[in-house]
């Protein structure tokens, strides 16, 4: 066997080797002494069959073992000189040619090893920041609207028309060509009118209605509505407007405060207030982060480490960038390029530049992960995937198993890992 080692980078090797086929057929006769000790074939008893009688029976199959020996033996070498332990490669090593000739098996693979990133001073890359401040008008903003979603509703006694912000408690009865539709009726419905809740149109002809009034009010089912039969359609509905509702007022005292902290008696406006800051501040720190910081940090880390990255790894990141892409292609983009090969690669070559950076990005989060020892368990990405499911009204189980069925876990575990290594980061740098 002979094996010649071309290391690239430090992220990138290929090995070519020149595996003699004397040294296959040694390999099949190893393996077939050993399975003539188990071998079950008629007309022999168990552990006395003949090596030509176990070739005879298992010969491809024992020819394609002895090759897969072989190749393990070619990389098991190659590793010893690039001086590299398994665990060093990123994923499995790529076999790019395996020519079986006349005397012999010509094999190149390609190895992706992990790179090694010499982090420094890396906190140096985080600026400090203030924490975002909170106004005694935004507290006061919030307690009212929590404090209005608990509120009671109050019926409107005055002999007045219907405005903006009242709440309607009126019965519908809808038809479309004379003919009522199903779901299209209610009695008693309670509609905030300017809540866009109804169809369009629909809560601008209640406004200016009194209670006892009934109308006929005209409008057409959007063309994307959800109910195909609706969709495009015009439609009537017969309004009845039963009462007229309103908020009964905010007054913000001890008494609130009381109902808005359960299980704290001797609750205080000020107690509600700290309350309310610390959530408002959680708020606003956690949008700075989302929004400006952590974009800014993780850019500044990819601009400050230098390093090789594994060729495949950028490559796979490219397809999924141009899966994507064509994805969200329309019917006659596709058709232009399907039957172009140089035209797709052109479209896919654009990719490679963000490609790099997110694959750049990914060695540099796990390596600062290691470093500040974070790490996410699989039960936590279950745990975060159930509570967002149970949020969005979904089935959390099923929308695990469909997640893990499609090979989204380790990317959401690893953008878990990053959320908190660039928290950890930035929260070491808030000014007080």
């Amino acid at each position: 066997m002979n094996i010649t080692v071309n290391k690239i980078d430090e992220a990138n090797a290929t090995v070519t080797a020149v595996v003699a086929n004397e040294e296959v057929e040694t390999a099949v006769t190893k393996i077939a002494k050993s399975l003539s000790k188990t071998a079950k074939i008629d007309g022999f008893r168990k552990g006395k069959v003949p090596v030509a009688a176990v070739k005879k029976q298992y010969g491809e199959r024992l020819v394609q073992d002895a090759e897969g020996e072989v190749l393990r033996d070619v990389l098991d070498q190659a590793l010893v000189e690039l001086g590299l332990a398994n665990d060093a490669l990123i994923g499995e090593p790529q076999v790019s040619k395996f020519d079986k000739g006349d005397k012999q098996i010509d094999v190149e693979v390609t190895f992706a090893i992990r790179p090694t990133i010499e982090l420094g001073d890396y906190t140096s890359n985080v600026e400090k920041f203030e924490k975002p401040s909170i106004s005694a008008e935004m507290i006061t903003t919030r307690i009212e609207e929590l404090a209005e979603a608990q509120a009671e509703f109050i019926t409107i006694e005055e002999d007045r028309a219907l405005v903006e912000g009242d709440t309607a408690l009126l019965d519908f009865e809808g038809s479309i060509d004379g003919e009522l539709f199903p779901g299209g009726a209610a009695k008693d419905f309670s509609l905030k009118l300017g809540s866009g809740q109804f169809i369009p149109g629909f809560e601008d002809q209640v406004i200016g209605m009194k209670k006892g009034e009934e109308k006929t009010v005209k409008v057409t089912f959007p063309e994307n509505y959800g109910g195909e039969s609706l969709a495009g359609k015009d439609a009537e509905f017969k309004v009845n407007i039963n009462a007229i509702q309103e908020k009964a007022p905010v007054v913000i005292n001890d008494d609130l405060a009381k109902k808005m902290i359960p299980g704290e008696e001797d609750a205080t406006v000020e107690l509600l207030k700290e309350q309310i800051t610390a959530q408002l501040e959680n708020e606003e720190l956690s949008k700075l982060y989302n929004d400006e910081l952590k974009p800014k940090l993780l850019e500044k880390m990819v601009e400050a480490y230098t390093f090789a990255l594994p060729a495949f790894v950028v490559e796979q990141e490219m397809d999924i960038a141009l899966n994507k892409k064509a994805q969200s292609m329309t019917e006659a983009e596709l058709t232009t390029i399907k039957d172009d090969v140089a035209k797709v690669q052109e479209l896919r070559e654009t990719f490679r530049e963000d490609a790099a950076r997110s694959v750049k990005a990914t060695f540099i989060i796990d390596a600062l992960a290691k470093e500040e020892d974070i790490a996410v368990e699989e039960q936590e990405v279950m745990q975060t995937i159930y509570f967002e499911a149970m949020q969005t009204g979904q089935d959390p189980e099923q929308t695990y198993t469909h997640y893990k069925e499609s090979g989204y876990l380790p990317a959401i575990q690893m953008a878990m890992v990053e959320d908190k290594v660039l928290s950890k980061l930035l929260n070491a740098q808030i000014e007080a």
